[in-house]
């Protein structure tokens, strides 16, 4: 059960942040609001029903990063420092699009500027990131069975005739 839900974590997680960098209208201030609201709702979810260990809410944290990086001030060089510790999850690919796409909705906010946006990119040139912008949503973590020795030991086994194994031999 917590392999399923870590699985659809992940998925949620990859399409919701592939949209958000192929999409400018969803990249704004309220749609960071939205999206951590709705990722705090999952969380819950899973603490309410004791999959807290799964691994699921690790899954989303590209996206919580990215709603976060949409509600943080995007002006000074202190702004840039705040966001390049925080987004370690993201790519400076990913973190980048998403600041070229940031859209305002009200008066009160401002475009992102190209030299803050120049000063992020000074900041994150020493990383070391996976050249893909996108998630690939298809991934699948390995499934893992759990090891349950038995308490029977080979000794005691008997091979029926009938199953025509006469060419195995007890060492």
């Amino acid at each position: 059960v917590q392999q399923v839900f870590r699985q659809l974590f992940y998925m949620i997680n990859a399409v919701a942040l592939n949209n958000l960098l192929l999409r400018k209208d969803v990249c704004s201030w309220s749609t960071g609001m939205q999206l951590r609201f709705n990722i705090s709702q999952l969380e819950e979810w899973l603490h309410g029903k004791n999959l807290q260990h799964s691994g699921a809410a690790q899954t989303l944290e590209p996206l919580i990063q990215a709603a976060q990086l949409l509600q943080l001030k995007k002006k000074t060089s202190e702004d840039a420092e705040a966001i390049c510790s925080l987004c370690t999850a993201l790519t400076t690919q990913q973190i980048v699009k998403i600041l070229n796409l940031y859209t305002p909705v009200n008066e009160f906010e401002e475009r992102v500027t190209v030299a803050f946006i120049r000063n992020i990119q000074k900041h994150l040139q020493e990383r070391n990131d996976p050249p893909q912008l996108l998630l690939d949503f298809k991934h699948m973590f390995p499934v893992l069975f759990p090891f349950n020795p038995s308490s029977i030991t080979m000794d005691s086994i008997h091979l029926p005739a009938s199953l025509n194994l006469d060419f195995l031999n007890k060492v």
